[in-house]
């Protein structure tokens, strides 16, 4: 989706936190997104969601679990698309790839950066 952050949010993540972003989530046709930090637990998980932007609704979980070797990342996101039977349409036809390529891409990106758990 192209994601621009263009803001400069602290790097310490607190709730009340405003992330702005540039998205484009349909032909490079860029929209402005707006996410709230709502809960922090350190340590344990962090919730964003959508002040503004692409979604209906966004909810996003973030969960860190302590495993042996290291740290379990797992994301839970709630979503709904606005425009009602046109995005029921558009979520079958891309927005559910599009979102299940970018997690992947993230997991990627983490298991670079990090090393996969044995």
């Amino acid at each position: 989706m192209g994601f621009i952050i263009t803001n400069t949010p602290s790097p310490k993540m607190f709730e009340g936190q405003i992330i702005t972003y540039k998205v484009s989530p349909v032909l490079g046709v860029k929209i402005n997104w707006m996410t709230e930090i709502t809960t922090v637990k350190k340590g344990e998980y962090f919730i964003d969601e959508q002040r503004f932007g692409p979604y209906a609704l966004w909810h996003h979980r973030h969960s860190f679990k302590p495993v042996p070797g290291g740290v379990q990342m797992n994301d839970e996101v709630n979503y709904k698309l606005p425009f009602g039977i046109l995005g029921d349409i558009a979520h079958a036809f891309f927005v559910k790839n599009k979102l299940k390529h970018i997690f992947a891409y993230r997991e990627k990106v983490m298991v670079e950066m990090f090393g996969v758990l044995k």
